[in-house]
């Protein structure tokens, strides 16, 4: 095996990742890139790391980690509504400040056990937060699927200058998350 670098390690070769990814896109983080980024030799960087999908699995994890602990401080000591359009704040807030990460985040490998494991968190976090609308299971899943596809369609348009209407994005943000929950309500009235 080859001397490790000093200094070199994989915290630190994850996080130039993250700035690469947030930066310039997931699509330019790669070996070459960032073996520049650290001022090493590409061969250097896999005495660290297995490879480019081992480096954008951890990348997902921490990002599915981070985004799972920015909604629950955004639901905490709040129900209802309230914690709805907090978590929904929290959820447009972390794509803005991480897009590289957010992206990898969107459909990460959960054959990785780990991964796994963050996802199904994060689900659960959201499954509580409906938890006083009454869903039944079905209800509930399609409730968190419909969620995530609003939360995640905002994000990207925006991230890709789709609102170019002069209108306040945060007012129709604010007005689609409450039209949600208006249906939230409607199938607890049923």
């Amino acid at each position: 095996m080859a001397s490790k670098r000093k200094g070199l390690d994989k915290s630190l070769i994850v996080t130039a990742a993250i700035d690469i990814a947030n930066s310039d896109g997931v699509e330019a983080v790669t070996i070459a890139n960032l073996a520049k980024k650290l001022g090493v030799k590409s061969p250097s960087l896999y005495n660290h790391i297995e490879g480019l999908a081992e480096l954008r699995n951890t990348i997902a994890l921490f990002g599915l980690n981070e985004l799972h602990q920015r909604l629950e401080k955004a639901s905490t000591k709040r129900c209802g509504e309230e914690a709805i359009h907090s978590v929904a704040s929290a959820y447009l807030l972390f794509a803005h400040h991480h897009p590289g990460v957010y992206e990898l985040t969107l459909a990460p490998d959960t054959r990785v056990k780990a991964i796994e494991q963050a996802s199904l968190a994060l689900i659960e976090l959201t499954i509580r937060l409906f938890q006083p609308f009454e869903l039944d299971e079905d209800e509930c899943i399609h409730a968190v699927r419909g969620f995530r596809s609003l939360l995640h369609g905002f994000a990207s348009l925006e991230k890709n200058g789709g609102f170019g209407l002069p209108y306040s994005l945060e007012k129709s943000f604010t007005n689609l998350v409450s039209v949600f929950i208006n249906g939230l309500n409607f199938y607890k009235g049923n």
